[in-house]
């Protein structure tokens, strides 16, 4: 099962991922990033990994996807190393997907 929630203020919006990044649920958070991005306009959207208990390789490949539309992520230890393995896939730079925790947490 997987769990998104939508945090907005007036410069992001922050999908929080609870749960299993397995299928069926990759498509769901497929259609709400989409969704979110959608309305967005100069705003950033960071997807909050930190709830994530487990990734299949359908949930590797959303990532990916989403690594390559530029989108932030915010993740502990073992996620950042995913997400920078997966970064090196898409030849995009590991630093610019995963945003410090802290930059969120004073913020929002």
């Amino acid at each position: 099962m997987l769990k998104i929630s939508v945090v907005e203020d007036t410069r992001r919006r922050r999908l929080i991922v609870e749960g299993k990044l397995v299928a069926p649920w990759t498509v769901e958070l497929t259609t709400v990033c989409e969704a979110a991005k959608a309305g967005l306009h100069e705003g950033e959207l960071i997807v909050d990994l930190r709830g994530v208990t487990a990734i299949s390789p359908e949930g590797e490949r959303v990532l990916l996807q989403l690594i390559n539309e530029k989108v932030k992520f915010q993740c502990g230890v073992f996620m950042k190393e995913v997400l920078r393995q997966l970064a090196r896939k898409s030849q995009r730079s590991p630093q610019g997907v995963v945003k410090k925790a802290s930059d969120e947490d004073s913020n929002g």
